[in-house]
């Protein structure tokens, strides 16, 4: 890892573990919870996260006002993020509830009052590749600040996800709950369904009788030095030679888009993945829990995973990939032959409807009510 990125962990120790516990320490001295006070949190985005939007409106439905504390702290000078953490340290003194659905550093980073409750939505579903303390991607080994304290709720999308995500978050036993994803609940709901089919036509017109791929990979390295192999191994290339049965949509993480913006059209931010799994046909990703979304739906997907056995022995998995109901690529050419020969049918409905009930069982369109009950709110 590069000297940045050291240096970055270290000053995010100091921060948590010297500068954020004296600001809550003096706001609890001033103020008392509010049990109808909500917070939504984000460090990676200045607006509201697609984990928490779903969540957001029904919180709002109920005649709650949830305050927003979205901001890409990465993007903000050192002055004005640590200023954006003071604030929210004050606020969460008082807070009754606070959602977060990624890594959030100020929640951890003193001892809460007991009547707060932290419930973590997390961004993704399913298990694949490992997260958390398990690889040093996420939690370098050096890093000495607590990243995953306080949460007293962690929603997970099938029962077998629970323990892994207790034992890779250092979590009590019981914090997690397969109550499914808050996010999910949008794609059981026909009317929003129909709304995302309309929009992707309008914004590609030429896609029209053809055949949706969606190509959304994860990114390999850590979000300070990101990369995509899939990209650099041809994946256009495939398709320009396939004809015009495919229309391709290629959708990259956001960490990579400093790194590759040719690819990301005047249509990425009205149009964001999650609004393409509607209209897609076939998946195509490596290691991103963009699959378990779309397993949801019961379609067709292809990994085209180029660097496997180096990302296995850098980072690894819980699971067997190519136990998944789907073709495992390597190279441009494994994948154009999945295409040409249309093995990517092989498997049957009731495989990927398996596949689906033991990722993903929990997320079944009623995920928040299940989670705003066991958080308490009513």
């Amino acid at each position: 890892m590069g000297i940045g990125f050291r240096t970055k962990q270290y000053m995010k120790m100091f921060i948590q573990k010297l500068y954020l516990p004296r600001v809550y320490k003096k706001a609890v001295k001033k103020t008392e919870v509010d049990p109808q006070k909500i917070i939504m949190a984000d460090m990676h985005s200045n607006r509201l996260p697609y984990s928490m939007q779903a969540m957001y409106k029904v919180l709002v439905k109920k005649g709650y006002k949830p305050e927003l504390f979205c901001r890409d702290i990465d993007s903000m000078s050192r002055r004005k993020g640590l200023k954006y953490m003071k604030r929210f340290m004050r606020e969460y003194a008082a807070a009754g509830h606070v959602f977060i659905c990624s890594y959030f550093l100020p929640v951890s980073s003193c001892k809460k009052r007991e009547e707060t409750k932290v419930i973590q939505l997390w961004h993704s579903g399913g298990l694949m590749k490992k997260m958390g303390y398990d690889t040093e991607d996420d939690i370098p080994k050096y890093y000495k600040g607590v990243v995953t304290k306080n949460y007293d709720l962690v929603t997970v999308s099938a029962p077998v996800c629970a323990p892994v995500w207790e034992s890779a978050l250092k979590l009590p036993e019981g914090t997690a709950k397969p109550l499914g994803l808050a996010r999910t609940d949008r794609y059981f709901n026909g009317a929003w369904n129909n709304k995302c089919r309309t929009e992707f036509y309008r914004a590609y017109p030429e896609a029209l009788g053809k055949k949706i791929v969606l190509y959304a990979p994860s990114f390999s390295g850590n979000a300070a030095d990101p990369d995509c192999v899939g990209i650099n191994s041809g994946i256009r290339e495939v398709f320009e030679g396939l004809g015009k049965e495919y229309f391709l949509v290629t959708r990259l993480h956001p960490h990579l888009r400093k790194k590759y913006e040719e690819y990301f059209d005047e249509n990425c931010d009205s149009l964001p993945t999650e609004k393409i799994l509607p209209v897609t046909d076939i998946l195509i990703t490596d290691y991103s829990s963009v699959l378990f979304d779309y397993c949801v739906y019961k379609r067709p997907f292809v990994l085209f995973c180029p660097d496997l056995q180096s990302y296995d022995t850098e980072r690894g998995f819980y699971v067997d990939i190519n136990t998944f109901p789907c073709e495992v690529t390597y190279t441009a050419d494994d994948l154009r032959r999945v295409f040409v020969e249309k093995s990517f049918n092989r498997f049957s409905k009731q495989e990927l409807e398996d596949f689906y009930r033991y990722y993903m069982g929990a997320c079944d369109g009623h995920s928040i009510d299940r989670i705003l009950r066991e958080a308490g709110v009513r």
